[in-house]
């Protein structure tokens, strides 16, 4: 029987980008203390609306040993640029960083958490202590001090092969 692929995915909405730009984040700090941004993810960094919902059977997303593969004309929503994933069965990141893919570990190198995860504006972050990373997997903003792994992503023919 096949198993079910687990996945998570989104795009900032464009209510909440303004939010945070025009909102001081030292205001914010001090005002909701830092467990505001460090809490689990949220709605509004997910897409509720994914035409293929995790579990499908014909999600586009097949797990073989090392190797990941996405059929981009299923997983639609990755073929725009500041789409991502997070392939939670295969602990895998995947991103469109400017229409280029990169895929990375989705285990935070900080304390091992694996599926709390956003993506926006060319940044992961590991919602479970508040690192984040650069699409190359090294440390931007701590407490995380090593990088993620980052693993080869190629296309051909609306098929992303990721290799682990």
């Amino acid at each position: 029987m096949e198993t079910p692929i687990l996945t998570k995915s989104g795009n900032l909405t464009e209510s909440r980008r303004k939010f945070i730009e025009k909102a001081g984040a030292s205001l914010i700090i001090s005002t909701l203390g830092a467990a505001f941004f460090t809490s689990c993810v949220s709605s509004d960094d997910t897409n509720p609306n994914n035409s293929n919902p995790p579990g499908n059977s014909s999600s586009g997303i097949v797990i073989s040993g090392t190797t990941i593969t996405i059929d981009l004309t299923i997983q639609t929503g990755l073929n725009t640029s500041g789409a991502w994933l997070l392939i939670q069965n295969a602990t895998t990141l995947v991103a469109n960083v400017n229409g280029s893919f990169v895929a990375l570990t989705a285990v935070c190198t900080h304390s091992g958490c694996s599926d709390n995860w956003t993506f926006s504006n060319s940044r992961f972050t590991c919602t479970c202590h508040g690192s984040v990373f650069d699409p190359s997997g090294r440390v931007l903003n701590g407490p995380a001090t090593s990088p993620l792994t980052q693993y080869t992503a190629r296309v051909s023919n609306n098929t992303l092969t990721i290799t682990r």
